[in-house]
């Protein structure tokens, strides 16, 4: 028996939806939290399985990780002794690397096999290496594993060839362990690098300048314990902005940041929708005439490439050509062939996907690739004539809390059900 979404579609979406805490922040955070000598309250995580994946990680490793309630979790890192990661927990999600960070930092040892989660191309760690090796460890690269170890990390200016989210942050959680000051150049400006250095923070870390170009870290001998709210998702909250676009909808986003979404707001209103924001909410209309528009991916405050598949599909309903340039990922665009079996008209050349507009798509059956591309083929179901089916669930159980439960609170014939083959 295989596990599908099902929806029937062409209905248009209304009403509010409250976002979870944000997958990218969550997931740097809980590794984060076992560098802590002490105990951290994490409250708005999302019921995903990257959280959870990651909550059997740390405990496997001694750390206690008691749920408060369905989204508040206790991690008791205290008794943590070892600092080896097992290949089995480690797979299916690609943020286990930033144990790599956590480990070196509080133990100056880390073995951590390298990381699993989407297929979007080529994904080094040569940034996070690098700093490492700069900070004052010494590695190890084989059979699948990575072994760090320092007798002493010590600060030093590191400059990143790319504005790497994964690197920026794993360098600043183990460049709170370095005596005297590190400097991270180039450093990532997304809005989970600042939330997890809020978080270090929270417990005793002394990090300056996350959010922009340049990052300070003044080393520290040790991390408390402390409380600490994790922020809304962005990508969660592009993924329904989009969904009122595509489906003629009217939907109020709850629970949010605002500036966090200015390149999808200005996106939509390009694409004539009508776009009202207050303090934590934004209001989605779809306008009677899609736009089309040329949308390039680009790291924070740039377009996201998280929600590249998402409005790529619905520049597929548009009233005329649209560009979508893939800045980020070479893989991206696995998804467009199953957006095909929907009906897309969508052409690939290399990083650049073109779409003429004026679709209609219809039901099939389709799989998702990874977990945005997930989401993209449940847009496209919802606005498509007859039944869409998605195997590949799986992938957007690893990123999105309750995903037809909140679909269907706006409107949507969406279930899931097990089928034969």
């Amino acid at each position: 028996m295989t596990e599908y979404i099902v929806i029937n579609g062409e209905n248009p979406l209304q009403g509010n939806v409250s976002i979870s805490g944000a997958k990218n922040a969550a997931v740097a955070i809980l590794p984060a939290a076992i560098a802590s000598s002490g105990v951290c309250v994490i409250d708005n995580l999302p019921l995903i399985e990257d959280v959870t994946n990651l909550s059997n990680a740390m405990n496997s490793m001694g750390a206690k990780c008691t749920l408060q309630d369905p989204h508040t979790l206790v991690v008791d890192a205290r008794d943590v002794t070892g600092y080896t990661l097992s290949e089995k927990l480690s797979k299916n999600t690609r943020a286990s690397y930033y144990f790599m960070g956590a480990l070196l930092g509080r133990f100056k040892k880390a073995i951590v096999p390298l990381p699993g989660g989407c297929d979007l191309g080529s994904r080094p760690i040569d940034y996070h290496l690098k700093g490492f090796a700069a900070l004052g460890a010494t590695y190890v690269q084989e059979h699948g594993v990575v072994k760090l170890e320092a007798e002493k990390l010590r600060g030093a200016n590191i400059y990143l060839d790319c504005p790497s989210v994964g690197a920026t942050i794993n360098i600043m959680i183990a460049a709170v362990f370095a005596e005297g000051i590190t400097t991270i150049e180039n450093a990532a400006k997304e809005p989970h690098v600042v939330d997890t250095a809020n978080f270090l923070n929270k417990l005793g870390a002394k990090i300056g300048g996350a959010g922009t170009a340049t990052i300070r870290v003044i080393g520290v001998p040790s991390l408390g314990g402390g409380e600490y709210t994790v922020i809304p998702d962005p990508i969660e909250t592009g993924t329904y902005m989009i969904a009122a676009a595509i489906t003629g909808g009217d939907i109020t986003v709850d629970n949010i940041i605002p500036k966090h979404m200015d390149s999808v707001t200005a996106k939509l209103t390009e694409m004539g929708c009508d776009i009202t924001e207050g303090t934590d909410w934004i209001r989605v209309r779809a306008g009677s005439d899609l736009r089309p528009c040329e949308v390039k991916t680009a790291f924070y405050p740039g377009f996201p490439t998280d929600l590249q598949p998402q409005m790529a599909t619905l520049l597929c309903k548009a009233q005329g050509t649209s560009v979508i340039t893939e800045n980020i990922f070479e893989h991206r665009f696995r998804y467009i062939n199953e957006l095909k079996r929907l009906g897309a008209q969508l052409k690939v050349e290399g990083r650049t996907a073109i779409t003429r507009g004026h679709c209609v798509f219809t039901g099939a059956r389709v799989t998702a690739s990874d977990l945005r591309a997930g989401a993209a083929l449940v847009l496209a179901g919802l606005c498509a004539k007859g039944e869409t089916a998605i195997c590949g669930v799986s992938h957007l159980d690893r990123g999105y809390e309750r995903f037809e439960e909140k679909f269907r609170a706006l409107g949507a014939d969406i279930k899931r059900v097990k089928r034969d083959e």
